[in-house]
């Protein structure tokens, strides 16, 4: 399905151990059972309980903890953050305080970034230096781990394709040009089309058609005699060949049909009317979808690819649950799927949503999905949001009539926001029985992406803008006008990351209800960034150029692995550690870390 590419990193000796803890957004404690660093050689002989080496005038007067803070800090920096977090509190108090060192933290940080990238992008205040180091680490131990292993591979498969393919022009070479003929000459094909088309529409419009002569150079060849001679060749041809071809034609229309005619007339102006791609000027390629195949993972990953539920593009993909064990996918078949990812060696379907009698999910595509505990709302091109109660089985919660088709959803707490086609950010009571709350316009052309706490309402639109909309005090704030239009934007702590549609990756601060452009930065992608997800210590982008790319948020971000596929990538989703991603050739893949 996937080729892999990673850029090697070999990090310093020492700088985050041998930790084997997966990639992850929110961070969970690991067993570290495994990985418990040998504390013998830091500790004096005969102290080795908690209580023994609790700080006391004796236990300070050797060992480790009669070292300088600065020195005891030092050395903990070169221990695994997992371990500095979850196994030194439980050794002793002073110990504990280890984790509780910011500078330590920044240090360790900047060991990571390196020494020459800003880090963090946004403001320092109140930044998780500890959550962002060890994400960073298992990032990278994820991502990166045998890297010169990896490109080797890389390698020899470049070369295999290299011998193969000079193998068959050597095979085409000797090959001879004609054989078998009374004169000698006979059109060289590969089958009866070509040839039986350019005699079918040139020869008998007096146009030239070029045969292969005895010396293998192309020939013109004009006048009846030659022509009759090359109508008789291709009838023995077809009365030799024709039945098997025939036949195979046949086999392949039947393989065609099966897989691709149920979405045919729903998929075959698609492209065309996807609304991040008006008035962008890239051409769409229309591909035919090819069976989904797993490229070969880093050892700290596994790679999943969900079975073949939707018969078009799955536009949108969301984890839910908190712990990455359930996908919600939603797709231009109009229907909305539940995925167990636990289930099965690739995952098993658990639902198709849809309300009683309903033959869809929606009336129309699926275009983005949200949630906020139990609840999922689906957002689509027939102009509702329709909710669902996972704690139900998927049972229908509800439905909002929005007035135009939704191109994004944001689900807090308190509220559902929800982007429109016709330049609107509707807040939503999920509750209530008239559920608007009140409508904003905030724009003057689509709303393309949402981001929101419970304090402030961040949108995007396809006139280039960014708004910001305060909703306690029930106004608009700032708004700020861009060269490029953002399709997808991720927000947490005090940072916005958004992708716009010429491929540049946009950061923000924010502040007090104050929205600063940072920087922007071009990491590779070379066409619309469709999904975008940031956490303190790990950034993910994935672009309808085909690529998903890994990073540490730092500017600029340092990319460690880049994964090519055979489609334009719509969206993608991380939770607890296991990324989801949607393409268009109706596959969605799964990384998650190696049970």
């Amino acid at each position: 399905m996937s080729e892999t590419r990673v850029n090697p990193y070999e990090p310093e000796a020492g700088t985050y151990g041998d930790q084997g803890g997966p990639c992850t957004d929110s961070v969970k404690p690991l067993s570290c059972d495994a990985s418990r660093p040998d504390l013998q050689g830091l500790l004096p002989a005969g102290h080795l309980s908690a209580a023994d080496v609790s700080p006391s005038p004796s236990a300070e007067t050797s060992g480790l903890l009669s070292l300088p803070w600065e020195m005891v800090t030092h050395i903990a920096s070169h221990l695994p953050a997992q371990c500095v977090i979850t196994v030194l509190p439980k050794v002793c108090h002073a110990l504990g305080n280890v984790g509780k060192d910011s500078t330590a933290w920044q240090l360790r940080a900047r060991r990571l970034t390196g020494p020459r990238a800003g880090f963090p992008v946004g403001p320092r205040e109140d930044f998780d230096w500890a959550t962002a180091c060890l994400e960073m680490e298992q990032l990278i131990t994820c991502w990166t781990s045998q890297a010169h292993l990896l490109s080797k591979q890389t390698q020899e498969d470049e070369e295999e394709r290299d011998q193969v393919r000079q193998q068959q022009m050597a095979g085409q070479d000797r090959e001879p040009g004609a054989e078998g003929q009374e004169d000698g000459r006979e059109a060289q094909v590969e089958g009866v089309g070509v040839a039986a088309q350019e005699a079918a529409y040139g020869a008998d419009e007096g146009m030239e058609v070029a045969i292969e002569g005895e010396d293998g150079e192309m020939q013109p060849m004009e006048g009846e005699d030659q022509l009759a001679r090359l109508r008789e060749e291709l009838e023995e041809r077809l009365e030799d060949d024709g039945p098997a071809l025939i036949e195979g034609e046949r086999d392949h229309r039947m393989v065609f049909d099966a897989n691709d005619g149920q979405d045919g007339a729903l998929n075959h102006q698609e492209d065309l009317a996807d609304p991040r791609n008006l008035n962008n000027g890239g051409q769409v390629e229309m591909e035919q979808c090819q069976p989904p195949r797993s490229p070969s993972p880093p050892p700290a990953l596994e790679c999943i690819t969900l079975p073949s539920g939707h018969i078009a593009q799955v536009n949108s993909v969301l984890l839910v649950g908190g712990e990455g064990t359930v996908c919600a996918t939603g797709s231009r078949d109009w229907n909305v799927k539940l995925w167990d990812l636990q289930a099965g060696p690739s995952g098993t379907l658990l639902h198709t949503l849809g309300g009683q009698g309903d033959f869809s999910t929606h009336r129309g595509w699926v275009w983005c999905l949200a949630s906020q505990g139990s609840l999922l709302a689906s957002g689509g091109f027939d102009s509702t949001v329709r909710l669902w109660d996972l704690q139900a089985g998927g049972a229908e919660r509800g439905l909002i009539k929005a007035g135009a088709a939704v191109l994004c959803l944001s689900c807090q707490t308190d509220v559902l926001l929800a982007g429109t086609f016709d330049k609107r950010v509707s807040m939503y009571d999920t509750r209530a029985a008239e559920p608007l709350v009140k409508s904003l316009r905030l724009h003057g052309n689509a709303v393309m992406c949402l981001a929101a706490d419970d304090k402030y309402i961040i949108s995007g639109s396809k006139d280039c803008t960014v708004a910001v909309y305060d909703r306690r005090a029930g106004k608009g704030l700032k708004k700020l006008q861009l060269s490029s239009y953002l399709l997808s934007m991720s927000y947490s702590g005090s940072e916005v990351w958004a992708g716009d549609n010429s491929g540049m990756l946009h950061s923000f601060s924010m502040q007090a209800g104050t929205l600063k452009p940072l920087s922007q930065f071009d990491v590779g992608h070379t066409a619309l960034v469709t999904g975008i997800h940031r956490s303190p210590g790990s950034l993910y982008t994935c672009s309808s150029d085909r690529t998903l790319k890994v990073h540490i948020p730092c500017a600029p971000p340092r990319t460690l692995c880049t994964l090519h596929h055979q489609a334009g990538i719509n969206g993608l989703s991380v939770d607890a550690g296991v990324l989801a991603v949607a393409a268009g050739d109706m596959c969605v893949e799964v990384w998650r870390p190696r049970k």
